[in-house]
């Protein structure tokens, strides 16, 4: 038994699916059941910058490596690729050499989308959501313009490594400001609406899901790591859209509140379509399944308005449409032989607290306290109903599947 290449191969893939962004449980299930597969237990432990895979050779001594995990992205085509990988592996038993090829082949066939496709997935991105949030037609393409500069900054930074906490005072402060140049030129008719859509883009909504996903299974500290950067992504949002609205008001006076558009349920559903379809570009989704990812957004959408036309609160209204989201994405998951992740992140995307966020940002820049810690409040009471949501359904989907085996 070649131990060395089997540890060598289980630590590359579970740093191949940390590296795209994967949960932790996936990457160190996929690690250990690998090994499994050869007859060999291991123990695997991942938590958001480090996978440590170790193994008892044939000779009774341990073999440890370790693999440190530097900023990752967003590549949910990538950890579709790595987890059928894994269960390729676990099912042919191929020789540890065969099965390091095919470790090599998966990196060689990645695919990503063009800067070009990237650039159009911020534009239609910040265009559809703009229209969710309150926006007029006219506000979607002021909101896509500024939805291309987030992403050509994204870009940019990126190409030069920029920590993701700078990288995105300086995205969310470049929106921003000319979001509000547009509302003085009077070419915006919502300026909140066109710098919600645009602000999306920012919101990190794999690093929220995934954080829920790991406390659910168990991963309490990975969990918790991931939601200290969300907060500080928040933060971070807030420091840039806050600069730039004290900017604008020295230059233009201090911004105007728009007036909501209430768009029809149709012309919503079919606004939320396009800027799922923006987003599965942005999480590098390809083929026929991200059709299905950008339905389960629009669905859930579609739900949250529903249950609002019925009366009740938005809180409610987000619980309801998370967990048809958790509910849907973990049956796509079964059917498809995907993981759910892909189905998730995008289906629950709509209801993320972006708009929250941003008003809990202007009363703060406004001086309104009261405001602020009332918006505060109700922002970290949707994120609280959504994590709910998600936990209900993923236990029960665990439970079911601990039991079927």
């Amino acid at each position: 038994m070649d131990y060395y290449t089997l540890l060598d191969l289980a630590t590359d893939l579970g740093y191949h699916l940390a590296m795209c962004g994967a949960e932790t449980f996936r990457i160190e299930e996929s690690a250990k059941r690998v090994l499994a597969s050869y007859g060999i237990d291991a123990e695997a432990f991942a938590i958001p910058n480090c996978l440590t895979v170790s193994i008892i050779a044939q000779n009774g001594k341990p073999l440890t490596r370790m693999r440190r995990i530097p900023s990752h992205g967003n590549d949910l085509d990538g950890v579709e690729r790595y987890s059928n990988l894994s269960r390729r592996i676990c099912a042919e038993h191929p020789e540890p050499a065969v099965a390091a090829e095919w470790l090599s082949e998966a990196e060689r066939v990645h695919v990503s989308y063009s800067p070009a496709m990237q650039l159009a997935g911020s534009a239609l991105g910040a265009l559809g959501f703009a229209v969710l949030f309150g926006g007029s037609l006219t506000d979607s393409l002021c909101a896509a313009v500024c939805g291309l500069v987030t992403g050509l900054v994204n870009l940019v930074m990126d190409r030069f490594h920029v920590n993701v906490f700078f990288r995105t005072i300086i995205a969310a402060f470049l929106l921003a400001l000319p979001a509000y140049g547009m509302d003085a030129a009077g070419l915006a008719d919502n300026v909140d609406a066109v710098i919600i859509g645009a602000l999306m883009i920012l919101v990190p909504g794999l690093l929220f899901t995934n954080a829920m996903r790991d406390i659910i299974f168990g991963d309490t500290n990975s969990g918790i790591n991931r939601i200290v950067q969300v907060f500080l992504i928040a933060a971070a949002i807030a420091l840039g859209v806050g600069a730039a609205f004290h900017l604008a008001s020295a230059f233009w006076g201090t911004p105007a509140a728009g007036v909501d558009a209430n768009a029809a349920l149709l012309l919503s559903a079919a606004a939320c379509f396009v800027g799922c379809v923006g987003f599965t570009i942005l999480f590098n989704l390809h083929g026929f399944g991200s059709l299905f990812c950008v339905l389960g957004g629009m669905f859930t959408w579609v739900i949250y308005l529903i249950c609002l036309h019925l009366g009740t609160d938005d809180i409610t209204a987000c619980f309801a449409g998370t967990l048809f989201a958790a509910l849907y994405s973990e049956v796509m998951a079964r059917i498809r032989h995907f993981p759910a992740i892909s189905y998730l992140v995008v289906s629950i995307f709509p209801l993320l607290p972006g708009a929250a966020l941003y008003y809990t940002m202007n009363y703060v820049v406004r001086g309104d306290m009261e405001g602020f810690a009332s918006q505060g409040v109700h922002t970290v009471a949707i994120a609280g109903v959504m994590a709910v949501a998600i936990l209900f359904v993923s236990t029960a989907a665990r439970t079911l599947s601990f039991k079927r085996k």
